[in-house]
């Protein structure tokens, strides 16, 4: 006969989870004992050795407690038999959990799960890997496509959530709350849905939640205040950046983070009339950045640099009839700006020309007005066209002249205007 594997059911229940050794599970142990208001506990190697022996023996109640909350399984699940069930029967405690997909224990609170089998440790990183493939997506696919695959992704993930445990259900919650919010900044900035992306971005900060991701929980926050911002609704955009900034104080945020909270507030104050504000947020966003700071920027924070600060500053100088600054603003802005950032170019354009417009040089808006359509035909951005747009109307008191029928006939050709009615 061949030998026994030992307490296989443990063993596959910890893997599953995430905790790759030994170590790995005393180590969550620790810690999720003193979440619980352990006082006291101790687990070692040795001991997890015992357990996924043939012999596990029975833990006492604190190690019981603790590793169904970090596994997701009662104690006959995980393969362990009360001293005093010495026939091996099925607990109708276990009968439960197969038959409703919950942990059940006696005194324990349920803990979610879709089905007795968890999926392996492996699929954490599966998903991940097509949340960053759409994370690069978004500057080059077209919005109103890549959303269909984003949304579809985002409902994958949370069934998955549902069928993870510990540390694998931890980083598919992260994934998940970013392609939620990646699909959230679809909606909102892209396809101007901004009620759908309100709900969008609850359900990415529920997810940030079940990650215990404060950083992102920041990003997702911010993002939120854009909502009542654009309908000048200050007091709540400052609530949600309040959140942002006290989520962002819980980790370790990068100097990109905090610099694009003082610009995402810069924004709310722009747009709700407060320029003095605006600027002085966005001069302590300069700050931020040129002291830099010894935390790494996350991976998916993709949207903010030193250039894009330098287009939001521009965008608040115009705004303050600053007309030089802004024209120099954008320029350096326009000048720096990676190849590959051709949503944010087409934005900077349309700035240019609006400084152009308000200092009554028609023929100049006109031209950098056509450069953001070129821009816009090989990268559609809603943003972009909104500028184009705002243009349009402060040269009306030139509408009369060629470049402004010009720029009509671009602006409502049968191309343009079929395309803009379809987004």
């Amino acid at each position: 006969m061949g030998r026994s594997s030992g307490n296989i059911r443990l063993k596959t229940a910890r893997q599953a989870a995430g905790y790759a050794s030994q170590r790995a599970l005393v180590e969550a142990m620790a810690k999720a004992a003193g979440q619980l208001g352990m006082r006291g506990f101790a687990v070692g190697e040795r001991q997890v050795r015992r357990w996924e022996s043939e012999a596990p023996g029975w833990p006492h109640p604190d190690a019981q407690r603790v590793l169904t909350h970090l596994l997701g399984q009662d104690m006959a699940q995980l393969g362990f038999r009360a001293p005093w069930d010495q026939k091996g029967e099925t607990s109708d405690v276990t009968r439960r959990t197969v038959l409703t997909g919950t942990v059940a224990a006696v005194g324990l609170a349920s803990v979610p799960m879709a089905s007795a089998t968890p999926q392996p440790a492996t699929i954490a990183a599966d998903f991940t890997t097509v949340t960053e493939a759409h994370r690069r997506m978004y500057w080059s696919v077209p919005p109103a496509q890549l959303h269909g695959s984003v949304a579809e992704h985002a409902r994958l993930g949370s069934t998955l959530l549902l069928q993870t445990l510990g540390a694998t259900r931890q980083a598919v919650a992260t994934s998940l709350a970013e392609t939620y919010l990646l699909a959230g900044r679809i909606e909102f900035f892209d396809l101007q849905e901004a009620d759908l992306a309100a709900d969008t971005f609850v359900q990415a900060l529920q997810a940030a939640g079940e990650a215990d991701d404060k950083l992102l929980g920041s990003a997702i926050l911010a993002h939120a205040a854009f909502v009542p911002a654009w309908v000048g609704h200050r007091d709540a955009a400052l609530e949600r950046m309040r959140a942002a900034r006290s989520y962002a104080r819980r980790g370790p945020a990068p100097a990109t983070l905090l610099a694009w909270l003082d610009a995402v507030e810069a924004e709310v104050e722009t747009r709700c009339g407060n320029i003095r504000t605006a600027l002085h947020l966005l001069g302590n966003g300069e700050d931020v950045l040129a002291a830099d700071s010894p935390h790494p920027t996350p991976a998916w924070l993709d949207w903010f640099s030193a250039v894009r600060l330098l287009a939001f500053k521009g965008n608040t100088q115009l705004k303050a009839g600053h007309l030089p600054q802004a024209r120099q603003s954008l320029l350096r802005a326009l000048e720096d700006l990676p190849s590959d950032e051709a949503k944010q170019r087409s934005v900077i354009l349309g700035d240019l020309a609006a400084v152009e417009a308000a200092s009554e040089h028609p023929e100049e808006a006109c031209a950098y007005a056509l450069q953001a359509l070129d821009q816009l035909e090989a990268t559609w951005y809603a943003t972009g066209m909104d500028r184009v747009h705002d243009v349009r109307r402060a040269l009306e008191p030139w509408q009369q002249e060629q470049c402004v029928r010009d720029l009509d006939d671009r602006l409502y050709g049968w191309a343009t205007t079929v395309s803009a009615l379809q987004r």
